[in-house]
């Protein structure tokens, strides 16, 4: 199969979906990969190491596009890729369409794309390839947050996570239980902070409470404690995920209004709308803005900030459904993998995910794929 990887563009994406330990998987089975010259540049990986392995290097984006069977990308799909798409072929990206717009989703279905969402592909009922950023995530939230509490802003609150003797450390909050809450949980106790984790799932609550041998507060989610815990936190982070979904504003205007001058809120559920309502997407470059006194820091693909570890981490996670298609070809792998099949959300010119179709107002079929054997 013809696989092809293009440079990132949107949100100063600096990952790359493949390393060259991946493409050279590929290549010695026999498939052709067209990787765009600079694709790894930002993760520290030269087009000669690519080179090296086998890889074609293309120039511009047209080829990468243009000459592929299987386009594998990152960030989700901009009106200008959508553009350079080819007709039936088959797209395995971050997708978030229910954050996208109409016309890049008409454009797949036109161009009868089958669009995988990486985030989407479930495996034992858990989502392998969003966890694996989830756990850059989480750690990362706690990290943004430590910076922006010091005094170098004029509006960071000058304290210090883990405090000292006889001064008190800083109150985390963390509105999630998932991956994302659970590494930002073990991060921000690493550091010395009180860590406050407040989830609606009680069996999450209580494996936190196992795994932190009870050093980690667990309060059950209801709009009293949510409220009560912003309040309180100095740093608050935002973990909500609901699969395929846009998430819900858990945190309203007026409880951001009630927190601490100076305290500082990482939404990082915002590349799926964000659960704070007062947060906005940023980017890499100009990460955070300050509305109510309160610092928001509201980038949507945070594990871009450590893009090697994070190319690493996303090629470990992606390249076993890479070679499921490329070796097997789509229909058997969509057939052989059911938790492939539900990173699906068009297909044949049809949206095959009921949330996105009912998000944008379009018909809604429930995927059939038939074996030709």
């Amino acid at each position: 199969m013809r696989i092809g990887i293009p440079t990132e563009t949107r949100w100063e994406e600096k990952r790359v979906p493949l390393t060259p330990a991946g493409v050279d998987s590929l290549i010695r089975s026999g498939h052709t990969v067209y990787f765009q010259s600079g694709a790894g540049e930002a993760s520290h990986f030269t087009d000669e190491e690519y080179r090296e392995v086998g890889a074609t290097i293309v120039y511009s984006r047209e080829e990468a596009f243009g000459r592929a069977e299987m386009v594998l990308k990152v960030a989700p799909v901009t009106e200008e890729e959508a553009d350079l798409l080819v007709d039936n072929q088959i797209l395995l990206s971050f997708l978030l369409l229910t954050m996208g717009k109409k016309n890049v989703l008409e454009k797949l279905l036109s161009k009868k794309i089958t669009a995988i969402g990486l985030e989407l592909i479930e495996h034992d009922s858990r989502l392998p390839i969003l966890h694996s950023m989830s756990e850059i995530a989480g750690p990362l939230a706690i990290q943004v947050a430590e910076r922006y509490l010091e005094s170098f802003t004029k509006s960071g609150r000058g304290i210090l996570i883990g405090g000292i003797t006889g001064v008190a450390p800083a109150a985390v909050v963390i509105l999630g239980a998932g991956v994302v809450g659970i590494t930002a949980a073990r991060a921000a106790l690493g550091r010395g902070a009180q860590v406050i984790v407040i989830d609606r799932d009680l069996a999450r609550l209580r494996q936190i409470e196992t795994e932190f041998h009870r050093g980690v507060t667990t309060v059950m989610a209801n709009p009293y404690t949510i409220s009560r815990g912003v309040k309180f936190a100095d740093v608050l982070v935002g973990a909500v995920l609901i699969k395929g979904e846009k998430a819900p504003h858990l945190v309203t205007e007026q409880m951001v209004k009630e927190m601490k001058k100076g305290a500082v809120i990482v939404d990082v559920s915002i590349d799926q709308g964000g659960c704070v309502e007062t947060s906005r997407v940023t980017t890499i470059s100009d990460p955070v803005y300050t509305m109510h006194n309160v610092i928001h820091y509201c980038v949507p693909n945070m594990p871009a900030l450590v893009a090697r570890t994070a190319s690493y981490g996303l090629n470990n996670a992606v390249l076993d459904y890479v070679h499921d298609i490329a070796d097997n070809g789509l229909t058997p792998a969509l057939l052989g993998d059911e938790g492939l099949a539900k990173g699906v959300c068009a297909y044949n010119g049809i949206c095959t995910n009921e949330s996105i179709a009912e998000s944008f107002e379009v018909v809604y079929k429930k995927l059939h794929v038939f074996s030709t054997n």
